[in-house]
């Protein structure tokens, strides 16, 4: 008991001293407390920028549902890029194609065939206009329910109307302030144009938010066979996407969804699929797989900016070493033994790593929430990104003394109270 409280006085004493020497030589202390809290809080941010970012990605592909799946055509998934080679592309999947699929797949569950448009709409509404950056997206009456898509004002399409290519539009909330003033009952019923086509304002979107892959605030929703008939294309591309009723038969109506797009394509047996099925928690998987690399990239880069750090505040306290070569005489000469003087000098530079350390923290901290809020994101504090920040900071801090701390215990008595 007598020993540890002796400890944690030697300790307390240790770091009184550090603080002193920090304050008599502040302007060469906080150049290297800055280089330390750079490198800690470009770690820091960083890190925790990927991870809000997978977490707004999370929680977007769970709007869309834990129990749908999307089939693609080969090679235009995440995991069609294989460490730098992207797999053979399967062919499109044509509307009529789409179409068969979504008649034939009797599984409990819901199909929605849709097709994307253009991403540089400009949609006018008498004098207002919007940028040219609004996206249209052709839907199905499956497609809003299946993507998470809630109305909050109108209704959605209806059968005929998506049979027919009826001209008529769901809008975002975002181009509802633009052309509506905010006001999303007052849109409806009302004639917008896009380019020279007309349509009939029958929805407004609830808003969801910019995230990283779409803003579905300036988006648009159109009939399906109205977007076939305005964007068609001989190689035009369609996506399917399925939602099951019971989450535990997922794999079941995967396994369906296979047998009858395998059939709609006209797949010999023993022929490989040239599609694929691709759920949103599998997504997240491949993305999470993907980011390890951009991690370790990272941390990497992290520690080659804390070695410079390391590398200055080892010549500062050899230089400290250097300076106070009379008082460390002065010290042996009254008692101080050798581990004394190596504690002193250890502890000095821990306490100046320490201190950059947390200060590179909460910087770090605040450019990723900065990022969070641009995301609409919540706040999160990255407890295992600082736990990582302080374990590098207490070894630089550690690797940096070690040799100046030596240095100064080694020191002659004698020659040291000689020295001017």
């Amino acid at each position: 008991m007598l020993l540890s409280g002796q400890l944690i006085m030697n300790l307390t004493e240790n770091i009184n001293i550090s603080l002193r020497a920090i304050r008599s030589n502040w302007l060469r202390s906080m150049f290297t407390l800055l280089m330390i809290a750079f490198g800690i809080a470009a770690l820091v941010g960083i890190l925790t920028s990927l991870d809000i970012l997978l977490n707004t990605l999370s929680s977007n592909f769970s709007d869309m549902g834990a129990n749908s799946f999307d089939i693609i055509r080969k090679g235009d998934g995440i995991s069609g890029n294989r460490r730098g080679r992207r797999q053979k592309r399967g062919d499109v999947i044509s509307f009529k194609e789409a179409t068969k699929f979504k008649e034939r797949y009797d599984f409990d569950g819901v199909v929605s065939v849709s097709c994307f448009g253009t991403s540089l709409a400009t949609i006018k509404y008498k004098n207002e206009k919007t940028n040219p950056n609004v996206s249209v997206v052709g839907g199905d009456e499956n497609y809003l329910k299946i993507r998470g898509l809630e109305l909050e004002h109108g209704r959605n399409f209806s059968g005929t109307e998506v049979e027919n290519g009826a001209n008529r539009i769901i809008i975002g909330s975002g181009i509802v302030t633009l052309l509506f003033d905010g006001k999303g009952e007052s849109a409806l019923g009302k004639t917008v144009s896009n380019g020279n086509v007309k349509y009939k304002v029958i929805g407004v979107l609830k808003s969801k938010g910019a995230s990283m892959t779409s803003n579905e605030d300036k988006s648009t929703v159109i009939p399906l066979n109205n977007a076939k008939r305005y964007y068609d294309t001989p190689n035009k591309n369609y996506n399917v996407s399925v939602q099951v009723m019971d989450a535990t038969q997922m794999e079941d109506a995967i396994a369906e969804a296979t047998g009858v797009m395998r059939n709609v394509r006209k797949l010999k047996a023993g022929v490989e699929n040239d599609f694929e099925v691709q759920k949103s928690d599998g997504l997240m998987d491949v993305l999470k797989e993907n980011t390890f690399t951009i991690r370790l990239s990272i941390i990497i880069i992290g520690l080659v900016i804390l070695s410079g750090a390391a590398i200055g505040l080892m010549n500062i306290m050899l230089v400290s070493v250097t300076e106070r070569t009379k008082e460390i005489g002065i010290s042996k000469a009254i008692g101080a033994t050798k581990a004394n003087i190596l504690s002193q000098f250890l502890t000095e530079a821990i306490v100046v790593s320490l201190l950059g350390g947390i200060t590179g923290i909460i910087l770090g901290i605040i450019a990723g929430n900065v990022v969070a809020y641009l995301l609409d994101g919540g706040f999160i504090i990255p407890w295992m990104w600082i736990g990582v920040g302080v374990l590098l900071c207490l070894f630089v801090g550690i690797l940096s003394g070690s040799i100046p701390a030596y240095k100064a215990a080694q020191l002659d008595p004698i020659e040291s109270l000689r020295y001017e």
